[in-house]
C-alpha cells in the first residue's frame, strides 16, 4: 500500500489505516479475541501499517487484542492509542469522566505499554479536551514521556483551533484525529489551514459515514441497542432516508470507475489533502480488501469537481452524535 507522511513529523504510515474500535464496541454484538484477531492480521497482510485503539474501548480489551494481533510485526507497524478518561465508578463499563490530569496521563501510558505489548506508544492522543485541565500541562506530561521514552507522538483529537495552537508551542503535535467524510466536512473550515500551517497531520474516523456511505442502510433499516447508531439522529429512520442523496450520487460515480461507494468515499478522503490519513474500520475481512483497495483509486479533477458540486445541493440531516457526545467536542 502506498504511504503518507503524517505532517511535517516524520511519522511514515500506510495511506489508510485501521481503525479497531468496532472489534469490541459500538457496532453490534462485540467479537471474540478469535474472531478478532484474524482481521487485525490481514490488514497487515493488506499493507496497513496504522493501527487505531483506545484504553475506553471495550474498555481495556481493545488494546490487549490490537497488542496480541500485533506482537509477531514489531518494528513493522505504528500503533495510536489515546488517553483522558477513567472509570465513572468502580464498573469500569462505565468511562463517562474526563481525565487529562498529568498524573493519570502517565498511569494510563504505564497501562497502555502492558496492554499492547510494546515498548513505546507510537501515537498518544488525548480523547477528549478536558475543560478543566490546563492543555499546556497535558501537552507538558506527554513531552515528560516523550523524553523518558515510553510515547514517540502526542496527537489530540475533537480538539479546535486555540487548543491545537497551545498545545503544539509546548510539545509539537504530529496528528489531530477528528470525524471527517463526505458528509461530515467542518474541520475544512478552520482546522485544516492551522493543520497546513503548524504541519500537523490529519487522522478522520469514520471516513465512511459509521457505515452510511457504504449503501448498507436504507430507509427500512433498524439498528438493535448493541449498536451505537441507534442514539444518532443522523441514523433516525427519516434521516436514513433524507441522507440517501449521498448514496445516489456515489453509486453513479462508483459505477462509472469500476468501484464501489466505500471506495469512492474513501479516495475523496485521500484527494484532499496529501496528509490526510482515514482509518477505516472493519469486522469484515472482505470490507477490509475493499476499503485497502480504495488508497489506489485515483479521482480525476474533473471527477473532483463533479463531486464537489453535487455536495453543494446536498445537505446530511440529523447531528453526527447525541447531544451529551457533542457536548464533548472542542471548537
Amino acid at each position: 500500500m502506498k504511504k503518507r507522511m503524517l505532517g511535517r513529523s516524520g511519522l511514515e504510515v500506510s495511506a489508510i489505516g485501521f481503525g479497531a474500535m468496532g472489534l469490541k464496541q459500538s457496532y453490534g454484538v462485540p467479537k471474540s479475541k478469535e474472531q478478532a484477531i484474524p482481521v487485525i492480521r490481514a490488514a497487515v497482510e493488506q499493507g496497513v501499517t496504522f493501527f487505531d485503539t483506545a484504553e475506553v474501548y471495550g474498555p481495556l480489551v481493545n488494546e490487549e487484542i490490537v497488542g496480541e494481533a500485533l506482537a509477531p510485526f514489531k518494528g513493522q507497524v505504528v500503533i495510536a492509542t489515546k488517553f483522558g478518561w477513567k472509570p465513572a465508578s468502580k464498573d469500569e463499563k462505565r468511562w463517562s469522566a474526563l481525565d487529562s490530569t498529568p498524573e493519570h496521563i502517565k498511569e494510563v501510558a504505564n497501562a497502555c505499554l502492558k496492554r499492547l505489548k510494546i515498548e513505546a506508544i507510537d501515537l498518544f492522543y488525548q480523547h477528549r479536551v478536558d475543560p478543566k485541565v490546563p492543555i499546556e500541562e497535558v501537552a507538558g506530561a506527554v513531552k515528560e514521556l516523550i523524553g523518558a521514552g515510553k510515547v514517540r507522538h502526542f496527537g489530540l483529537s475533537e480538539a479546535g483551533v486555540g487548543i491545537i495552537r497551545r498545545a503544539h508551542a509546548i510539545q509539537p503535535v504530529t496528528a489531530l484525529q477528528s470525524e471527517y467524510s463526505l458528509w461530515w466536512r467542518e474541520p475544512e473550515a478552520e482546522i485544516f489551514p492551522v493543520l497546513e500551517e503548524l504541519g500537523i497531520g490529519f487522522v478522520p474516523f469514520s471516513p465512511l459515514g459509521k457505515g452510511f456511505l457504504t449503501g448498507r442502510f436504507g430507509a427500512g433499516t433498524r439498528f438493535d441497542a448493541t449498536d451505537f447508531r441507534s442514539s444518532i439522529p443522523r441514523f433516525s429512520p427519516e434521516n436514513i432516508e433524507a441522507n440517501q442523496a449521498f448514496i445516489e450520487f456515489l453509486a453513479r460515480i462508483a459505477e462509472r470507475k469500476g468501484a464501489t461507494r466505500a471506495q469512492i468515499a474513501l479516495a475523496w478522503v485521500l484527494a484532499q489533502k496529501p496528509w490526510i490519513v482515514p482509518i477505516a474500520g472493519t469486522t469484515n475481512k472482505e470490507r477490509l480488501t475493499e476499503n485497502c483497495h480504495a488508497a489506489e483509486l485515483v479521482l480525476s479533477e474533473d471527477e473532483l469537481r463533479e463531486i464537489e458540486a453535487l455536495l453543494s445541493q446536498v445537505h446530511a440531516q440529523g447531528d453526527r452524535y447525541p447531544e451529551a457526545h457533542m457536548r464533548l467536542i472542542n471548537r
